[in-house]
């Protein structure tokens, strides 16, 4: 970025009277853009120098969502130690980097919000065995913006610039100010994680860090099921019928956009299904003709979207989409007052305890223990009233849906007092 395009600051605050701060620092890159690693030659170069170097590994990916429909890593960034950046390209090797995962070999990784790289790493066979999430970090330090730019401004004083965060990483070439904000993702990573790491030591929370990066090595991103009833708009119709339509219509939608690697919304976007599902066109000219029906695939596969509300239209009866699903958990704690009162006295007890324990902790409420733990446990809770027994069994409980270690000591006596002091009749309003 020139003088000129920076962004104009006057010297004082409007309508404030104060002094502006100085913007921080831009960060820039220490050995200029990288190029990217795309022959076996530069790979192997590549994985020469990581394996030569020492210390825990700075890496990020780069995938094209809202541009294509595969999760892929189209660029894949690493640093360590005195390697320099290496930007690989895992399309130019067929996505699988065996002799990258063999350089990095059991060291740690650093990730920024790792849940969002983890699956498209391991898609390119790569394999952590140890962890550190600065993400995850920040929000058990309690810090109120846990984003990349804000954590590298705010502990290390330098300035990033996140303007390529949306694009279609599957461009070849892709152009140079995209590889320098690619290579800058990890050019302070190590320090940041080493700041961020004495930040939880300090603060006691050194040990949370490391279960919650343990627990981490496990995530496997939720498969959805009907995964269709996630359409847009799709509420606004009334019957089953029109439901099977627009199912039929989104798993055609689907089907094309992984045969063409698109993300299913550049096909026809949702609103365009939900018009079809409802208006249910018998003919070429009533299809085109709907009020609502558009996007680039409209007319090329008008066939596939007639075919399909053929399909929906065929449904035996019995078969059709139920307009809800009744999932396995709980139901709405907005319902229990009515359905279980009692339960609905735990809840309420339980949320409050564990919202207070999490501004006492300062941490947030949703790392202190995930919300549907609480709600399971406070629906259906052991069914022992033995104070010692019930928080024995309320631990085990909690540890079964998932809650680490940590979680559970600083929480479970709440909910067994929120359990026990549920079972005492309210006194009637006076």
């Amino acid at each position: 970025m020139t003088d000129d395009d920076a962004p104009e600051t006057g010297p004082y605050d409007e309508g404030a009277g104060t002094t502006a701060p100085e913007p921080a620092p831009l960060l820039t890159l220490s050995g200029g853009i990288p190029d990217v690693v795309d022959t076996p030659s530069r790979l192997e170069e590549a994985c020469d120098a990581l394996a030569a170097a020492t210390g825990p590994i700075a890496l990020d990916a780069e995938r094209a969502s809202g541009y294509r429909y595969s999760q892929r890593a189209y660029l894949i960034q690493l640093r360590r130690g005195d390697s320099g950046t290496w930007l690989v390209d895992p399309a130019a090797f067929g996505q699988e980097l065996p002799l990258l995962a063999e350089a990095m070999g059991d060291e740690e990784w650093i990730l920024h919000a790792a849940t969002q790289d983890l699956p498209c790493l391991r898609e390119a066979g790569l394999e952590p065995t140890t962890i550190f999430d600065t993400e995850l970090a920040g929000r058990l330090l309690g810090l109120p913006r846990v984003g990349l730019a804000t954590l590298v401004e705010e502990v290390l004083g330098l300035r990033m610039r996140k303007e390529h965060s949306a694009a279609d990483w599957s461009k070849r070439p892709l152009p140079d100010a995209w590889l320098e904000y690619a290579a800058l993702d990890v050019e302070v990573l190590v320090e940041l994680r080493d700041h961020m790491q004495r930040e939880l030591e300090s603060a006691g929370k050194w040990e949370w860090a490391q279960q919650e990066f343990t627990h981490l090595l496990d995530f496997r991103p939720t498969v959805r099921v009907d995964a269709w009833r996630r359409t847009s708009g799709l509420h606004s119709l009334r019957s089953r019928r029109a439901l099977a339509v627009a199912r039929a219509l989104w798993e055609t939608r689907d089907e094309i956009a992984r045969q063409r690697d698109v993300t299913p919304g550049r096909i026809v976007p949702d609103s365009a299904l939900v018009a079809v599902a409802a208006a249910q066109p018998q003919n070429r000219n009533a299809l085109l003709g709907t009020k609502g029906f558009h996007g680039r695939g409209a007319d090329r596969y008008a066939q596939k979207w007639l075919d399909a509300v053929a399909a929906g239209l065929q449904v035996p009866e019995g078969d059709l989409p139920p307009r809800t699903l009744r999932g396995d958990g709980p139901p709405p704690p907005k319902a229990w007052a009515d359905r279980d009162p009692v339960a609905d006295r735990r809840f309420k007890a339980a949320r409050e305890a564990t919202l207070r324990i999490a501004e006492e902790h300062s941490v947030p409420v949703e790392n202190l223990i995930t919300p549907d733990y609480v709600r399971r446990a406070m629906w259906t809770p052991p069914a022992t009233r033995e104070p010692a027994a019930l928080a024995v069994e309320m631990r085990e409980q909690l540890a079964g849906y998932g809650a680490r270690p940590w979680q559970l000591d600083l929480v479970t006596d709440a909910l067994v007092e929120a359990t026990l002091a549920a079972d005492v009749p309210e006194p009637p309003a006076s």
